[in-house]
């Protein structure tokens, strides 16, 4: 993969989605999403239930094809669905880590099935590498998942993502599953791994405090459009313009 440093790592351009409601008529889900993220940048999107930002995860890392718009990965235009080439780009965390591994896999299997999809070697050395990236003892690959607590469970799927090396993480609400007791670990694994491995995320989050916590800026999202972006310092400094994004800083401190 080949970028410079005025490569965005992420650029979207109105990205548009539209879902049948039953009756045979078309409903916006997503209205003209424009978004920019540079290499080691981590950006947010927060929003109500509903609001689209897990949708725009979703059509990033393949779920959703039928959308419309222009999306370009570390600089290569991206058309939608899954390849080898764009899992090397792209890797996903999603929020429930009890359903995110396989029961039936061990933490090894779990590991190894990206290395071998794309024909990588030294998978035993590979996996020994990322369990001591995210934290975990070495022979927790002989583990079940159902012998894992949800903050390992977690890091293990952080591991899955980190494996091939991808660039760009997308993190669906990474930690609200989890005990408040580990919530604070795993995000700070999160930083710690953006700052030592050059990774950029984008995350979604509906916890403002999350938002501050692990990102450089956020796009605040309501029925399916942005309203608003800006820094995670004006936000912390209440100099949030919009209607809606004060009402989002009202209710988190209430």
């Amino acid at each position: 993969m080949t970028m410079t440093d005025t490569t965005p790592m992420l650029q979207v351009r109105g990205l548009t989605l539209a879902f049948d409601d039953g009756a045979g008529r078309a409903r916006p889900v997503l209205q003209g999403i424009d978004l920019d993220l540079a290499p080691g940048e981590a950006f947010g999107l927060v929003g109500e239930s509903g609001s689209g930002k897990t949708t725009v995860l979703r059509c990033l890392a393949g779920q959703y094809r039928h959308w419309q718009g222009r999306i370009a990965i570390a600089g290569q235009p991206y058309a939608g669905g899954a390849s080898a080439a764009h899992a090397r780009r792209v890797q996903m965390v999603f929020q429930d880590p009890y359903g995110s591994l396989h029961p039936r896999h061990t933490v090894h299997t779990a590991l190894a099935e990206p290395l071998r999809v794309q024909g990588l070697g030294d998978i035993d050395r590979r996996i020994d590498a990322v369990l001591a990236q995210v934290g975990l003892p070495l022979h927790f690959r002989h583990r079940w998942p159902h012998q894992l607590s949800g903050g390992q469970r977690q890091r293990v799927a952080i591991a899955r993502a980190l494996v091939l090396e991808s660039p760009l993480l997308l993190l669906d609400e990474p930690t609200s599953a989890l005990d408040v007791s580990v919530q604070a670990e795993v995000l700070n694994l999160l930083a710690t791994l953006r700052r030592t491995q050059g990774l950029s995320y984008l995350l979604v989050s509906h916890d403002l405090g999350v938002v501050a916590h692990l990102c450089d800026r956020l796009a605040v999202m309501q029925q399916g459009r942005i309203v608003e972006t800006l820094t995670t310092d004006a936000l912390c400094a209440g100099q949030a313009r919009h209607a809606y994004t004060r009402a989002l800083l009202a209710a988190a401190d209430a």
